[in-house]
């Protein structure tokens, strides 16, 4: 995690001495300046998170020096050093945007304190600015949810790499839960008390790309009224979520490399450079080497992203999860319905594990919750699903039963890879009936 920035401005070499000592002793990264004269030329070349100024200095006074700085960042805590005397003054510094102040003599553990509340308020104000400015909630899963071999590798893995700060790819098709595989990295790495800010870059067009990735300054472009923040910068101290990253132009991709090699960008208009220290982790549902075998990708840019990757299995290679899956999502429906739907009928979980879900968890989230709407009793049957049911008995109608259920049988084996346990289970019969079945109708894997 990047250090927090504090520049110190008091006139005094002593006290100047002292709180630098303080502060690099707790591990943060400290500046000192003898006037606000000499501050406003600092801050011209770096931006600090904490400014720490006393009130009384010859020349400008702190007073004078903490408007202009509002001025031209809002965003800074500004905290103001005093004598009792001037406690009227400390107080007019907070109506002036000073985030607090200090009332000489203070302690060393007196001012840590005030520092941890600081950099806690600062990390927690990035991620509500971004949770204002987000288009969409795509954070619908409360956990990831999964009992299959595929799903508690991913598991593992996650652990794995989530404290390393390495930068992650993941891939796999729409609707596997690739942003929620993200946000468990970040939940359990060292960022997790940072912003994960999620950027889906195939919902923003081209033209406000730039804008929203990297801010911009007030003019900058016509309809630029007021200076914003970008996800970049919203991002500083936790994690960027960089979703269908396939789908970005040319031009965005050399941008967005050099933000990952340099960690430097600038605001649309901007001149000054702005330091940024956030993990990156991207997702796609496309095949990134072969849209660099066709031109349509930076192959430097996915070496970039590639460090650590991984595929989410669709919902059909680990079918074992639909019924855990259906009943979490039924739980949660009917309570958000207010509706008294307490369970799936085992037609409808068949139902369910005979389709194909091509949309995966997605889809079968909202057919869950399609269900919950239209049930007319306590039980979900196979009508209230709004899937197409696949017509997987291909005999004609005159076939005898023995033949239509050697027909249906031969499908669920085929359609799960002839897994005889859970085969056995959608068909509502053990094993060793199964395997008699099989047996009997002679029937072979294909």
């Amino acid at each position: 995690m990047q250090k927090t920035k504090i520049l110190i401005v008091d006139d005094e070499l002593i006290m100047r001495e002292s709180l630098a000592g303080w502060l690099e002793r707790d591990g943060h990264e400290v500046t000192k300046t003898a006037s606000g004269e000499e501050a406003l030329e600092v801050l011209k070349e770096s931006r600090f998170d904490i400014l720490l100024v006393d009130i009384k200095m010859e020349g400008m006074s702190g007073l004078d020096l903490l408007k202009q700085v509002k001025e031209s960042d809002p965003e800074v805590s500004v905290v103001m050093i005093t004598a009792y005397g001037s406690i009227s003054t400390a107080i007019e510094a907070m109506k002036n945007g000073a985030y607090d102040y200090l009332l000489k003599p203070f302690e060393p553990d007196e001012l840590g304190v005030l520092i941890e509340k600081i950099t806690a308020f600062q990390a927690q104000a990035r991620e509500n600015l971004y949770l204002r400015q987000q288009y969409h909630d795509r954070a619908r899963f409360e956990s990831m949810i999964g009992q299959s071999k595929s799903m508690q590798e991913i598991f593992d893995l996650i652990q794995d790499i989530a404290p390393t700060g390495s930068t992650v790819l993941i891939t796999g098709e729409t609707g596997t839960g690739k942003e929620l595989a993200a946000r468990a990295i970040h939940t359990h790495s060292s960022r997790s008390e940072g912003p994960f800010v999620s950027v889906n870059c195939g919902s923003i067009p081209e033209h406000l790309m730039e804008s929203e990735l990297f801010g911009h300054l007030k003019g900058a472009f016509t309809d630029a009224k007021e200076t914003r923040k970008g996800r970049l910068e919203l991002a500083h101290g936790g994690t960027l979520f960089l979703d269908e990253i396939g789908e970005i132009s040319m031009r965005m991709q050399i941008d967005l490399l050099r933000v990952l090699e340099d960690r430097v960008f600038y605001r649309v208009g901007g001149t000054q450079p702005i330091d940024i220290d956030f993990r990156v982790i991207a997702a796609t549902n496309r095949d990134l080497e072969e849209a660099i075998k066709k031109g349509a990708f930076r192959e430097d840019l996915f070496y970039r992203l590639n460090v650590i990757s991984f595929q989410m299995p669709s919902l059909r290679e680990r079918k074992e999860d639909i019924p855990l899956l259906a009943n979490h999502f039924l739980h949660r429906f009917s309570q958000e319905t207010n509706k008294s739907v307490e369970l799936i009928s085992r037609e409808a979980i068949d139902e369910m594990m005979l389709y194909e879900w091509p949309g995966n968890i997605r889809e079968l989230e909202n057919a869950i919750e399609r269900a919950v709407v239209v049930c007319k009793g306590p039980k979900v049957m196979p009508d209230d699903l709004p899937i197409f049911r696949p017509e997987y008995i291909c005999v004609p109608p005159s076939n005898s039963l023995m033949e239509v259920e050697k027909a249906h049988i031969q499908q669920i084996l085929n359609n799960n890879q002839w897994n005889i346990s859970r085969s056995a289970a959608i068909l509502g019969i053990d094993r060793s009936t199964l395997y008699g079945k099989i047996k009997r109708y002679k029937i072979l894997k294909e």
